[in-house]
């Protein structure tokens, strides 16, 4: 099981180390990232972007470099439409965004016939850390979905549990976020919480998963509040998965306890055909680091379950 992001840097792979690429790498960060991460997780790492830029950069900021294939391509678009067919061929085995829109990523992505998709809904899954709370917390979707309707939450929901028994947690507790406990027919989020319960008890979501909601963020975060409360569930104060009502709300979860609360975060999206790295330009360097060893570890790990 990795508990943290420690375990998670330092793990050894089941089988061969993966080859990751990186459409439009001239970027700082991504490139000490990427130049680290080849030291612990990869077996190969492709650069495709400006090869002029990504050399400036590496010699300005001293980042190591040596048995780095780099493929240059200057048009952003063309080299993300690059780097998803080398994945589709099997030339790598996952992708990261460098410096370059994310629609125009995604636009490679999502191509119907030249894509990576799978079939099944595409979610950004983000793993934080934090020293208040004594596990790794699972927070989707806070970077895709705008407003996710009870079918896509229950896609969200299948992502996130995909990637926590990857991790190797069980049993996976899954809170759906509201803003109260109880269930109100003006506010979506908790009638979604309430059907998305009640689907759980049917045994959609699998065994070793509990599913519970609506709750406030308080009682998905501390056990003091739900018995203060008077709220029983087993997943009150102990949840690994919490599933946001909208993407404005998941995304200022990350960023408050990142930027407040000094968490560690590893982001990736979840239900293409192998996992994507899509760091925001913001993101630090330690931030990138962790989404390219988390999507190195499911790239890996991923096969065996």
């Amino acid at each position: 099981m990795i508990r943290n992001f420690e375990d998670l840097n330092w793990f050894t792979p089941v089988g061969p180390r993966p080859i990751l690429v990186v459409a439009a790498a001239a970027e700082t960060d991504v490139l000490k990232a990427v130049s680290d991460a080849k030291k612990r997780h990869l077996i190969g790492v492709i650069l495709i972007g400006n090869k002029n830029d990504i050399l400036e950069i590496s010699n300005t900021e001293k980042i190591e470099l040596t048995n780095i294939e780099i493929i240059d391509i200057e048009d952003p678009g063309i080299a993300c439409e690059k780097a998803v067919k080398m994945v589709r061929v099997g030339q790598a085995d996952f992708i990261m965004k460098g410096l370059v829109d994310t629609s125009i990523f995604l636009k490679a992505v999502i191509n119907k016939t030249q894509g990576l998709m799978s079939g099944r809904l595409l979610s950004s899954v983000m793993v934080l850390k934090i020293s208040t709370y004594h596990k790794f917390l699972i927070l989707s979707d806070g970077g895709m979905i705008i407003s996710p309707d009870f079918e896509k939450k229950k896609g969200i929901i299948e992502n996130a549990l995909d990637l926590a028994k990857i991790l190797g947690i069980h049993p996976i507790k899954v809170a759906c976020l509201a803003a109260k406990e109880k269930v109100n027919p003006k506010m979506q989020a908790t009638v979604d919480a309430q059907a998305l319960k009640a689907l759980w008890q049917t045994g959609y979501f699998g065994e070793d998963v509990i599913v519970d909601g609506p709750m406030a963020m308080d009682l998905v975060i501390s056990k003091k509040s739900a018995q203060v409360k008077g709220f029983v569930s087993e997943v009150a104060g102990d949840a690994d998965i919490v599933l946001a009502p909208n993407i404005e709300t998941g995304n200022a979860i990350a960023k408050i306890m990142t930027y407040l609360g000094n968490a560690q975060l590893a982001g990736v999206v979840m239900g293409a055909q192998v996992p994507i790295v899509l760091t925001s330009r913001s993101d630090s360097y330690q931030n990138k680091l962790n989404s390219i060893a988390l999507g190195a570890y499911i790239a890996t790990q991923g096969k065996t379950t």
